[in-house]
């Protein structure tokens, strides 16, 4: 690190090198692990070094600046940023490790954090960024194609997050994104005899509970929709699996009204015909946008 402390604006900010990837916060610019950039201990946030020269600049003017359209915070009508809330939280994570095993052993503290694995628990965070970054990414070439994206929203009331919502000719897509190994499949139990039941599996792994899950963010948005007026618009739901073992042919699936696919059949599922026009995608977007804020 090259620990810079000084005050931008009437926060105190230390300029260093950052250990692990970030975001600006005013004007939401990637910082890779290793630049250099401002961290507020105030707001527990990161600034990249443009905005905190712009920030002095505006301090010390003598003249009266003119209007500046300067960030306060997310825009509620713009996408967002994929797997943001996910990566924050795995940094979040890995570093109340770091500082308490370096509290615990002043000494030997980095070289126990060299020779040791972070848990589980926490990579699980990255994977999961990872795994909506990429998603995130194939979407975004949706948007020239009248498909409205929006990436990681919250859920209003709850700790929760939506992965992933696109709006297209067809309607809403309510996305939920997963790394996982293995493949995909469906199990059907029951039938003549006794109550039918469908299974999500990933390789062994009874996953059906990312199903209900689903199940629960097309409620939110359809509640959402419905209070705005939009109670014709049609809402689906999907798992998207990022680099699971998909066979070369054929793969996909419906389990209880939960579309199971990866990317590029995601994205063929959103560039499908359909009957909503520009001006309505546009006025569910915005809708959508400012129900469910950036995560």
């Amino acid at each position: 690190m090259e620990p810079v402390t000084g005050d931008n604006g009437g926060t105190a900010v230390k300029v260093m090198r950052l250990r692990y990837a970030g975001t600006c916060e005013q004007c939401q610019t990637r910082l890779e692990a290793g630049s250099r950039a401002a961290y507020l201990r105030a707001s527990k946030t990161v600034r990249c070094l443009p905005c905190v020269e712009m920030g002095r600049a505006d301090e010390h003017s003598a003249a009266t600046p003119a209007p500046q359209a300067l960030p306060v915070g997310p825009d509620p009508s713009a996408a967002g940023t994929a797997g943001s809330s996910a990566r924050r939280e795995y940094e979040r994570r890995s570093a109340k490790r770091e500082a308490r095993i370096r509290d615990a052993h002043p000494r030997l503290g980095g070289l126990i954090l060299a020779m040791t694995d972070e848990p589980q628990s926490t990579t699980a965070w990255a994977r999961g960024a990872k795994g909506e970054e990429l998603l995130g990414r194939r979407l975004d070439d949706l948007a020239a194609e009248d498909v409205r994206l929006l990436h990681d929203r919250r859920i209003p009331g709850t700790r929760a997050n939506i992965d992933h919502v696109a709006i297209g000719p067809t309607g809403v897509h309510v996305i939920d994104a997963k790394r996982y190994r293995g493949r995909p499949s469906l199990r059907v139990e029951g039938g003549l005899f006794s109550p039918r039941s469908e299974k999500l599996l990933v390789g062994s792994r009874d996953c059906t509970k990312l199903v209900e899950g689903v199940h629960k963010q097309v409620a939110r948005v359809r509640a959402a929709l419905d209070s705005a007026g939009l109670t014709d618009a049609p809402v689906h739901g999907s798992l998207c699996f990022v680099e699971a073992d998909w066979p070369l042919l054929g793969g996909s699936f419906v389990v209880d009204d939960v579309a199971v696919l990866w990317p590029k059949k995601l994205a063929e599922r959103l560039r499908a015909t359909g009957g909503w026009t520009v001006a309505e995608i546009e006025r569910v977007h915005a809708t959508l946008a400012a129900a469910f804020p950036p995560a």
